[in-house]
């Protein structure tokens, strides 16, 4: 049996249509699984500043925030590299949603915030005194939980 070239060309189309569906998808999982990883990481990263022993069995670190780098307020712009975490429950559907969500408000905060001061000023503040303005603005735009306490995995001043 010898196949007419338009049916060929038929076939080679669905089987090409059909790979291209199979790429999508596949894409789709990737993208997925990735997203997964970025927002609902397990493990903290390895160079942690705080007691993993602290967190219960129930917890997980929130470290969709990521790495941000930040210009300062100074005339010739010095840098900051800020990478902040904290705990929360997965459990908790909605509030985790919520998070995930607000990742992109969570960046802009820490860049407002921060590249609000000098590095002479940044160097005066406590560590401490930062996070703690942090975390009243993070939790000030959340409406289905609150952050307890925020980590600074990395905190570098650059000038």
């Amino acid at each position: 049996m010898k196949l007419t070239r338009d049916k060929r060309l038929l076939i080679l189309s669905n089987l090409s249509h059909g790979l291209i569906v199979l790429l999508i998808l596949l894409s789709l999982v990737f993208i997925a699984g990735t997203m997964y990883g970025l927002f609902f990481r397990t493990t903290p990263p390895e160079n942690n500043q705080f007691d993993i022993s602290q967190i219960g069995a129930e917890e997980q670190i929130f470290t969709g925030i990521g790495r941000i780098r930040i210009p300062t307020a100074d005339p010739q712009s010095g840098m900051v590299v800020i990478f902040v975490s904290f705990v929360f429950n997965p459990e908790d559907r909605p509030f985790s949603e919520e998070l995930a969500l607000r990742v992109g408000d969570f960046r802009n905060i820490v860049r407002e915030y921060i590249g609000s001061f000098p590095i002479s000023e940044l160097q005066r503040l406590s560590e401490e005194s930062i996070k703690a303005e942090l975390l009243r603005k993070f939790n000030a735009i959340l409406r289905l939980g609150q952050i307890q306490i925020l980590y600074f995995n990395d905190f570098m001043i650059i000038g």
